[in-house]
């Protein structure tokens, strides 16, 4: 009897890992301007195109996404001055993936913030996409090495808050490592894995969306790799819950 039981029991959870593997591999997060479910977008903007064939942006959320100051979340990239257009491009990039991109499952982390239910937590990007974004960036300014919080928002729109100096970006982040997993509160994590690894996440790409597959490894990997994949923790432990029974 003990011996079926743990069979059915077995059985179940396999089952359920697939569900929540499945689930992950192509989902919208539930956050400010995404959509319910990915769909063919093909009239996605400028540096969001590649997400056209599956999205979880409209149109008009990418068309904002390019401008220095926009309505989806009033955020100035100006804010210590012009930022330049190589440095800007990487942060439009950086958007496009976060409001478009349908296979950041294994990632996505609940969030206690007003204006989203949902987050991403230790993405992790290959080391051609953290480089190139900090290389592009090193000459110009900011005053914060979190952009996520602690700015003044008395004028509407993101100002450096009282006390706080602008400073050539190689002062306020030491790395592209430091750069990449601070400025959005660990959204990213650095990795020294390059894109044609097939295990990390490119924020740019052409032709099919390479991700789907990164993200496929680590929903259905081994334990270890599993661990890194740090949404699967809900899943994980709705299993153990289900085994204790």
């Amino acid at each position: 009897m003990d011996f079926l039981f743990s069979r059915l029991v077995l059985l179940i959870a396999l089952e359920s890992w697939s569900v929540c593997s499945v689930d992950k591999l192509s989902m919208c997060m539930d956050g400010k301007h995404q959509i319910s479910e990915p769909r063919v977008e093909g009239e996605l903007y400028q540096q969001c195109s590649p997400w056209k064939e599956s999205a979880c942006c409209t149109a008009n959320t990418t068309e904002e996404a390019h401008q220095d100051q926009s309505y989806l979340y009033n955020f100035n990239w100006n804010h210590c001055g012009i930022m330049s257009d190589s440095c800007k491009k990487h942060f439009i990039q950086d958007t496009c993936f976060y409001e478009c991109s349908p296979h950041l499952g294994p990632w996505i982390q609940p969030a206690s913030e007003s204006w989203r239910k949902e987050r991403i937590l230790d993405v992790p990007l290959c080391v051609e996409d953290c480089n190139g974004w900090f290389d592009d960036c090193k000459n110009d300014y900011t005053c914060k090495d979190n952009w996520h919080k602690g700015w003044d928002w008395s004028t509407g729109t993101n100002r450096c808050p009282e006390g706080s100096q602008c400073r050539l970006w190689t002062e306020i982040f030491s790395s592209a490592q430091d750069m990449c997993e601070k400025i959005w509160s660990n959204s990213y994590k650095f990795t020294t894995l390059r894109r044609d690894s097939g295990r990390c996440m490119q924020m740019w790409f052409e032709g099919t969306n390479p991700n789907k597959k990164v993200a496929e490894y680590y929903l259905t990997g081994d334990a270890e790799t599993v661990a890194m994949a740090t949404g699967l923790r809900v899943c994980v432990f709705a299993l153990l819950v289900m085994m204790l029974r």
